[in-house]
């Protein structure tokens, strides 16, 4: 696969509606007193990139918790992949891939052997472990850092890395959280003709969280803007900057306009501490 480093357009145009393979219904998470997602009810069709955009605070890390069974669901009902979640947890957890923000890869190992620790993690028969293991190296376009140690991986390479572990089973659907945070442009873009190159070859679906705005609008069919918990407006991108009275108007101005708020404001320490130790490790 060759990844490329130019501007990515994608077509946003409408097509026929695709089965669903995500969908909540009053999805709800209370922390004690505090409601930190209250009555979601979003859905994802097959195949498609949807992200799910809002401030520090708004809740998206704690959907994104719920969605992959990490964290319990106080009310309502979240389906995937014809399964439901609460109720069938290890069936959504095997059509699932996940890539967490912070750093997962372990760089005391090569590629090769962070791959194989999770092969086997994921089932995959030790008959076809290595070919299935060479496969992803050679799709990622790490085949030649296979036995190098992870430490020594640019930041880029790092994120193709963990990308990989999180489809080695060829989950249904991958859940990318900032998945370019830390990451220098060149490396960014990579990675989102990455997400995109996955959808294309495989059908998989991508549900992504991002601060980048530029990175929802290139990547994402739609999105979902959240606001103290709820969402407050989802459509395509190119539908929301259509809905307001700019004829001029980016996703940025979208986003400001429903939320009031700019992603830069509202950061405390412990999320500012957060992402430069990441940036750090994908330095």
């Amino acid at each position: 696969m060759t990844i490329l480093t130019g501007k990515i357009n994608r077509s946003q145009s409408p097509s026929e509606p695709k089965p669903l393979i995500l969908e909540t219904q009053g999805l709800t998470r209370r922390f004690g007193k505090l409601t930190a997602v209250n009555n979601l009810s979003i859905s994802v069709e097959q195949g498609e990139v949807f992200g799910l955009l809002g401030p520090n605070g708004a809740g998206k890390s704690t959907v994104l918790k719920m969605l992959t069974t990490l964290l319990p669901i106080s009310a309502g009902k979240a389906t995937l992949a014809g399964y439901d979640v609460t109720r069938q947890p290890n069936p959504v957890r095997r059509a699932i891939g996940y890539v967490p923000q912070a750093l997962s890869a372990d760089g005391s190992l090569t590629g090769y052997e962070n791959l194989l620790i999770f092969a086997k993690l994921y089932g995959i028969p030790a008959k076809g472990r290595d070919r299935r293991i060479y496969e992803i190296l050679e799709y990622m376009g790490l085949q030649d850092a296979a036995k190098r140690l992870v430490r020594n991986y640019s930041g880029g390479m790092i994120r193709k890395l963990e990308i990989g572990i999180s489809v080695l089973h060829q989950p249904q659907i991958l859940f990318l959280d900032e998945p370019t945070v830390g990451l220098d442009p060149i490396a960014r873009t990579q990675v989102w003709q990455l997400v995109l190159q996955l959808c294309a070859d495989y059908g998989t679906t991508i549900f992504l969280t991002t601060h980048f705005l530029e990175e929802a609008d290139s990547l994402c069919n739609r999105v979902a803007i959240m606001q103290q918990g709820e969402v407050v407006t989802t459509g395509t991108p190119t539908d929301l900057k259509a809905s307001l009275d700019n004829p001029n108007a980016t996703l940025d101005d979208v986003f400001i306009h429903y939320t009031g708020d700019q992603l830069t404001s509202g950061v405390n320490y412990r999320d500012t501490a957060r992402t430069r130790r990441t940036a750090q490790r994908l330095g």
